[in-house]
């Protein structure tokens, strides 16, 4: 089936302008749609073959955008009363007792093309934006922001403002991925196709992209985004916000420093007991 729908949203977003409007072109369009909906289809998926651990699926990616190109915008309300105008091809999504994810009211939005599984807690206000997969037992909490096609694992905490940045485009680069268990502390951000591995944490504050050089004590190695690589961080590892003195020119001259993430450590037994609370609230 994924191979027939790849060629037709891969002809039809061929097709630019020339799609709006063709009835093949809307049918494909929400088929890709509701596989994302349903998580048999991802625009990123884990595939022990690559150096990354992941595979990167750019006719979906596509396909998100010939949704984009298709719709015309529209009035549209949500349960709470509220209204809004976007395009006709993405509105909120609906859950029912039955799809096993918690949304509590105040405010959240799931965009239609974004997967939630069972087990899911979504507090208010977040938002959860086209082809992003979050899956079971993941909580996301008050001000998060799940972005367009990243990937979240299985019982990840996103912590209170926690910004999991979206990369729809350009179409073959690697979305946000948090894998499972790990925990994103309030007010990060993590951004531009980085890579979180499994069990780590986050510290509150701190900001990850690929432009940014993390450094780990523990290992003494320093860590960066390649032109073929984003940046990664490794498996159980704890991060913290840090700075490094600026060494040359006006910088130093004035003592400044830049902002850098630091891993002090490695998840431990007094981690893990620290992190216990976080079961009892799913």
């Amino acid at each position: 089936m994924s191979e027939t729908l790849e060629t037709k949203i891969e002809h039809w977003f061929a097709q630019g302008a020339a799609a709006i409007g063709q009835a093949e072109a809307e049918a494909a369009f929400y088929a890709l749609r509701y596989g994302l909906e349903t998580g048999s289809l991802r625009s990123a998926e884990p595939d022990a073959s690559l150096p990354l651990g992941w595979r990167v699926n750019a006719w979906v990616k596509r396909g998100i955008l010939l949704g984009f190109r298709l719709g015309q915008l529209a009035e549209m309300g949500c349960a709470e009363g509220s209204s809004f105008v976007d395009k006709g091809t993405y509105p909120a999504r609906r859950f029912t007792v039955a799809d096993g994810v918690r949304v509590v009211p105040g405010g959240s939005s799931v965009r239609s093309g974004a997967f939630v599984s069972k087990g899911v807690v979504v507090m208010p206000p977040a938002y959860v934006n086209v082809g992003a997969y979050v899956d079971e037992g993941t909580m996301v909490d008050s001000h998060a922001l799940v972005g367009s096609c990243a990937q979240i694992g299985k019982r990840v905490h996103l912590s209170a403002a926690a910004q999991i940045g979206g990369v729809l485009e350009p179409v073959n680069a690697s979305p946000v991925i948090i894998e499972d268990d790990a925990l994103i502390g309030g007010n990060t951000g993590v951004y531009e196709g980085t890579v979180v591995r499994r069990r780590a944490v986050l510290a509150a504050g701190t900001v990850l992209t690929r432009g940014t050089p993390v450094y780990d004590l523990v290992r003494g190695e320093v860590y960066k985004a390649t032109a073929e690589m984003p940046l990664v961080i490794p498996q159980g590892a704890v991060v913290v916000p840090g700075s490094r003195a600026i060494r040359t020119g006006k910088g130093a001259e004035w003592g400044l420093s830049v902002a850098t993430p630091v891993i002090v450590k490695y998840r431990d037994e007094k981690t893990e007991l620290s992190l216990a609370l976080e079961d009892l609230l799913r």
